[in-house]
Protein backbone atom coordinates (compact mmCIF):
# COMPACT_ATOMS: atom_id res chain seq x y z
CA UNK A 1 0.00 0.00 0.00
CA UNK A 2 2.89 2.36 0.73
CA UNK A 3 4.24 2.05 -2.80
CA UNK A 4 0.78 2.68 -4.20
CA UNK A 5 0.78 6.05 -2.47
CA UNK A 6 4.33 6.85 -3.59
CA UNK A 7 3.52 6.08 -7.22
CA UNK A 8 0.30 8.04 -7.01
CA UNK A 9 2.08 11.11 -5.68
CA UNK A 10 4.69 10.97 -8.40
CA UNK A 11 2.05 10.49 -11.04
CA UNK A 12 -0.20 13.27 -9.90
CA UNK A 13 2.65 15.73 -9.69
CA UNK A 14 3.96 14.79 -13.09
CA UNK A 15 0.63 15.01 -14.84
CA UNK A 16 -0.16 18.25 -13.11
CA UNK A 17 2.32 19.97 -15.37
CA UNK A 18 0.10 20.17 -18.40
CA UNK A 19 -3.11 22.07 -17.75
CA UNK A 20 -2.25 25.41 -16.19
CA UNK A 21 -2.12 28.46 -18.40
CA UNK A 22 1.35 29.95 -18.66
CA UNK A 23 1.93 33.54 -17.61
CA UNK A 24 3.21 35.94 -20.24
CA UNK A 25 4.95 38.33 -17.86
CA UNK A 26 8.66 38.87 -17.34
CA UNK A 27 8.69 36.58 -14.28
CA UNK A 28 7.70 33.50 -16.28
CA UNK A 29 9.55 30.38 -15.15
CA UNK A 30 10.69 27.42 -17.28
CA UNK A 31 7.46 25.74 -16.14
CA UNK A 32 5.41 28.56 -17.66
CA UNK A 33 7.29 28.32 -20.93
CA UNK A 34 6.82 24.55 -20.98
CA UNK A 35 3.06 24.91 -20.54
CA UNK A 36 2.68 27.66 -23.13
CA UNK A 37 0.74 26.20 -26.06
CA UNK A 38 0.72 22.67 -24.63
CA UNK A 39 -2.44 20.70 -25.47
CA UNK A 40 -1.14 17.16 -25.05
CA UNK A 41 2.02 15.33 -24.04
CA UNK A 42 3.31 11.81 -24.48
CA UNK A 43 6.51 10.79 -22.71
CA UNK A 44 8.36 7.84 -21.20
CA UNK A 45 9.90 7.96 -17.75
CA UNK A 46 12.04 6.06 -15.30
CA UNK A 47 11.35 6.31 -11.57
CA UNK A 48 13.67 5.84 -8.60
CA UNK A 49 12.59 5.97 -4.95
CA UNK A 50 15.09 6.49 -2.11
CA UNK A 51 14.48 6.51 1.63
CA UNK A 52 15.45 9.15 4.17
CA UNK A 53 18.99 7.71 4.35
CA UNK A 54 19.49 7.90 0.59
CA UNK A 55 19.12 4.15 0.01
CA UNK A 56 17.31 3.13 -3.16
CA UNK A 57 14.19 1.15 -2.28
CA UNK A 58 12.43 0.90 -5.66
CA UNK A 59 12.91 1.63 -9.35
CA UNK A 60 10.83 1.17 -12.44
CA UNK A 61 9.63 2.70 -15.68
CA UNK A 62 6.48 3.68 -17.47
CA UNK A 63 4.65 6.02 -19.80
CA UNK A 64 2.65 9.21 -19.35
CA UNK A 65 -0.07 10.59 -21.58
CA UNK A 66 -1.61 13.99 -20.86
CA UNK A 67 -4.47 15.79 -22.57
CA UNK A 68 -5.36 19.25 -21.37
CA UNK A 69 -7.51 20.04 -19.58
CA UNK A 70 -7.75 17.51 -16.79
CA UNK A 71 -7.08 14.14 -18.44
CA UNK A 72 -4.10 11.81 -18.17
CA UNK A 73 -2.92 8.23 -18.16
CA UNK A 74 0.06 7.15 -16.05
CA UNK A 75 1.21 3.53 -16.43
CA UNK A 76 4.07 2.39 -14.17
CA UNK A 77 5.80 -0.96 -13.71
CA UNK A 78 8.42 -1.53 -10.98
CA UNK A 79 11.47 -3.59 -11.79
CA UNK A 80 11.65 -7.14 -10.49
CA UNK A 81 13.47 -7.29 -7.15
CA UNK A 82 14.91 -10.72 -7.86
CA UNK A 83 12.99 -12.32 -5.00
CA UNK A 84 10.01 -14.56 -5.36
CA UNK A 85 8.32 -15.84 -8.49
CA UNK A 86 8.14 -13.38 -11.42
CA UNK A 87 4.63 -12.11 -12.09
CA UNK A 88 2.79 -12.90 -15.27
CA UNK A 89 2.64 -10.21 -17.95
CA UNK A 90 0.09 -7.53 -17.16
CA UNK A 91 -0.15 -8.38 -13.45
CA UNK A 92 2.40 -5.91 -12.12
CA UNK A 93 2.49 -2.19 -11.64
CA UNK A 94 0.01 0.61 -11.18
CA UNK A 95 -2.21 2.55 -13.54
CA UNK A 96 -3.73 5.97 -12.90
CA UNK A 97 -6.31 7.44 -15.24
CA UNK A 98 -7.98 10.83 -14.94
CA UNK A 99 -10.97 10.92 -17.27
CA UNK A 100 -12.03 14.49 -16.54
CA UNK A 101 -14.54 13.51 -13.85
CA UNK A 102 -12.78 10.82 -11.80
CA UNK A 103 -9.30 9.74 -10.80
CA UNK A 104 -8.89 5.96 -11.09
CA UNK A 105 -6.03 4.09 -9.41
CA UNK A 106 -5.59 0.43 -10.39
CA UNK A 107 -3.05 -1.74 -8.56
CA UNK A 108 -2.65 -4.79 -10.75
CA UNK A 109 -0.92 -6.99 -8.19
CA UNK A 110 -3.60 -6.35 -5.55
CA UNK A 111 -6.39 -6.58 -8.15
CA UNK A 112 -7.82 -3.43 -6.56
CA UNK A 113 -9.21 -0.19 -7.99
CA UNK A 114 -9.87 3.01 -6.08
CA UNK A 115 -11.80 5.92 -7.56
CA UNK A 116 -12.50 9.43 -6.33
CA UNK A 117 -13.92 12.58 -7.92
CA UNK A 118 -11.33 14.83 -9.53
CA UNK A 119 -12.43 17.67 -7.27
CA UNK A 120 -11.53 15.63 -4.19
CA UNK A 121 -8.20 14.53 -5.66
CA UNK A 122 -7.25 18.12 -6.40
CA UNK A 123 -7.69 19.30 -2.83
CA UNK A 124 -4.54 17.74 -1.35
CA UNK A 125 -2.36 16.37 -4.13
CA UNK A 126 0.09 17.93 -6.61
CA UNK A 127 -2.19 17.02 -9.50
CA UNK A 128 -3.09 20.71 -9.45
CA UNK A 129 0.09 21.38 -11.39
CA UNK A 130 -1.37 19.62 -14.42
CA UNK A 131 -5.12 19.69 -14.30
CA UNK A 132 -5.93 22.88 -12.43
CA UNK A 133 -6.50 26.31 -13.86
CA UNK A 134 -3.82 28.97 -13.70
CA UNK A 135 -5.59 30.61 -10.77
CA UNK A 136 -5.87 27.28 -8.89
CA UNK A 137 -2.22 26.57 -9.58
CA UNK A 138 -0.99 29.80 -8.02
CA UNK A 139 -3.48 29.59 -5.17
CA UNK A 140 -2.36 26.09 -4.22
CA UNK A 141 1.41 26.17 -4.75
CA UNK A 142 4.32 28.53 -4.28
CA UNK A 143 6.28 28.35 -7.54
CA UNK A 144 9.66 29.97 -8.05
CA UNK A 145 12.73 29.76 -10.27
CA UNK A 146 15.38 27.45 -8.82
CA UNK A 147 18.43 28.42 -10.85
CA UNK A 148 20.56 26.25 -13.14
CA UNK A 149 22.44 23.04 -12.36
CA UNK A 150 23.18 19.70 -14.03
CA UNK A 151 22.55 21.28 -17.42
CA UNK A 152 18.95 22.13 -16.57
CA UNK A 153 16.93 25.14 -15.45
CA UNK A 154 14.99 24.36 -12.29
CA UNK A 155 11.66 25.37 -10.79
CA UNK A 156 10.81 24.87 -7.14
CA UNK A 157 7.28 23.96 -6.08
CA UNK A 158 5.95 24.01 -2.55
CA UNK A 159 2.33 23.29 -1.57
CA UNK A 160 0.69 25.95 0.55
CA UNK A 161 -1.48 23.43 2.39
CA UNK A 162 0.01 21.36 5.21
CA UNK A 163 -2.38 18.56 4.20
CA UNK A 164 -0.61 17.97 0.87
CA UNK A 165 1.06 14.59 0.42
CA UNK A 166 4.46 16.07 -0.37
CA UNK A 167 6.62 18.77 1.19
CA UNK A 168 8.22 20.08 -1.99
CA UNK A 169 9.31 19.32 -5.53
CA UNK A 170 11.89 20.40 -8.08
CA UNK A 171 11.34 20.34 -11.84
CA UNK A 172 14.26 20.43 -14.26
CA UNK A 173 13.92 21.70 -17.82
CA UNK A 174 16.42 21.43 -20.68
CA UNK A 175 15.71 23.64 -23.70
CA UNK A 176 12.23 24.28 -22.27
CA UNK A 177 11.45 20.55 -22.19
CA UNK A 178 10.71 18.68 -18.97
CA UNK A 179 13.68 16.46 -18.18
CA UNK A 180 13.49 15.57 -14.50
CA UNK A 181 11.28 15.85 -11.47
CA UNK A 182 12.30 15.32 -7.85
CA UNK A 183 9.55 14.94 -5.24
CA UNK A 184 10.11 15.02 -1.47
CA UNK A 185 7.40 13.44 0.62
CA UNK A 186 6.68 14.22 4.27
CA UNK A 187 8.28 10.96 5.50
CA UNK A 188 11.71 11.75 4.06
CA UNK A 189 11.42 9.69 0.89
CA UNK A 190 12.47 11.09 -2.47
CA UNK A 191 11.00 10.14 -5.84
CA UNK A 192 13.08 10.97 -8.91
CA UNK A 193 11.52 10.89 -12.36
CA UNK A 194 13.57 11.15 -15.55
CA UNK A 195 11.58 11.83 -18.72
CA UNK A 196 12.56 10.90 -22.28
CA UNK A 197 11.14 10.71 -25.79
CA UNK A 198 8.60 13.43 -25.03
CA UNK A 199 6.24 14.47 -27.83
CA UNK A 200 4.24 17.69 -27.49
CA UNK A 201 0.74 18.10 -28.89
CA UNK A 202 0.59 14.59 -30.30
CA UNK A 203 -2.74 13.14 -31.37
CA UNK A 204 -4.44 11.38 -28.44
CA UNK A 205 -6.68 8.32 -28.64
CA UNK A 206 -9.65 9.18 -26.39
CA UNK A 207 -9.98 5.52 -25.39
CA UNK A 208 -6.66 5.69 -23.56
CA UNK A 209 -8.12 8.32 -21.25
CA UNK A 210 -11.07 6.18 -20.20
CA UNK A 211 -11.09 3.42 -17.61
CA UNK A 212 -13.37 0.49 -16.86
CA UNK A 213 -12.45 -1.75 -13.90
CA UNK A 214 -11.44 -5.23 -15.08
CA UNK A 215 -13.79 -8.06 -14.13
CA UNK A 216 -13.22 -9.52 -10.67
CA UNK A 217 -11.27 -6.65 -9.10
CA UNK A 218 -12.29 -4.90 -5.89
CA UNK A 219 -13.49 -1.32 -6.42
CA UNK A 220 -13.24 1.21 -3.61
CA UNK A 221 -15.32 4.36 -4.03
CA UNK A 222 -18.04 5.42 -6.45
CA UNK A 223 -17.32 7.18 -9.75
CA UNK A 224 -18.99 10.49 -10.56
CA UNK A 225 -20.72 10.93 -13.90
Amino acid sequence: MRWMRVCARAATLAVALGCAVARADSAATPLDRFLDGLTSLQTAFTQTVTDAKGKQVESGAGTLLVQRPGKFRWDYTPRESGAGVPSKAGERGQLLVADGNNLWFYDRELAQVSVKPMTAALSSTPIMLLSGSSAQLRDTFDISAGGAREGMDWVQVKPKSEEADFSGAELGFAHDQLGRMIIHDRLGQTVRLDFSHGERNARVDARELQFTPPPGVDVIGSPQS
